[in-house]
């Protein structure tokens, strides 16, 4: 019997609005512009033992704005950004359903990953060894907190500025 991967704390973060500026659907390489301070937030808390964990929202591929290959080239645009800048991205969860959407392939009523649903935080502790005691999700909506709550973990609402001093004063220092 071999012992069971230690479990590691984790930071979810929502993308638009957290980590990047939400311009409304943001799909394109020029839209790609990261919010103050996010690189040195995520390097801050890499450098603190937590795995830094996107969970993002994206209905613009049930709309019909852009299909899932474009967003998830955007979503490694943004991750190597960041890892330009040395901050580490460990994982990158979208749920791509909506009610509302236009392509039937995409279209749910309620689908367990859409946030306020916990379900990309859930599949995200299982995939990577999460210790969900230790870790914490930052959004800036209160359905990203109501995603946390669902999940068992606190949320913390950002409500812009700039994201290394929000996690510094969080972390307390």
């Amino acid at each position: 019997m071999t012992d069971p991967q230690p479990s590691v704390p984790a930071v979810f973060l929502d993308r638009d609005g957290v980590l990047i500026e939400d311009s409304g659907y943001p799909h394109l390489d020029e839209h790609l512009i990261l919010i103050p301070g996010a690189a040195e937030a995520v390097r801050r808390l890499n450098g603190l033992g937590y795995m830094a964990v996107i969970v993002t929202n994206q209905s613009g591929v049930a709309r019909g704005l852009f299909d899932e290959d474009r967003m998830n080239r955007f979503n490694d645009l943004l991750v190597r950004r960041l890892a330009g800048k040395g901050a580490r991205i460990g994982a990158v969860y979208a749920c791509p359903f909506h009610a509302e959407a236009q392509d039937p392939r995409y279209r749910h009523p309620d689908h367990p990953d859409r946030k306020p649903n916990p379900g990309m935080i859930l599949r995200a502790i299982a995939d990577h060894h999460i210790d969900p005691a230790r870790s914490f999700l930052i959004g800036d909506r209160q359905s990203d907190l109501e995603a946390a709550r669902r999940a068992s973990l606190p949320g913390f609402l950002f409500e812009g500025g700039n994201l290394d001093h929000f996690v510094r004063d969080l972390l307390g220092g």
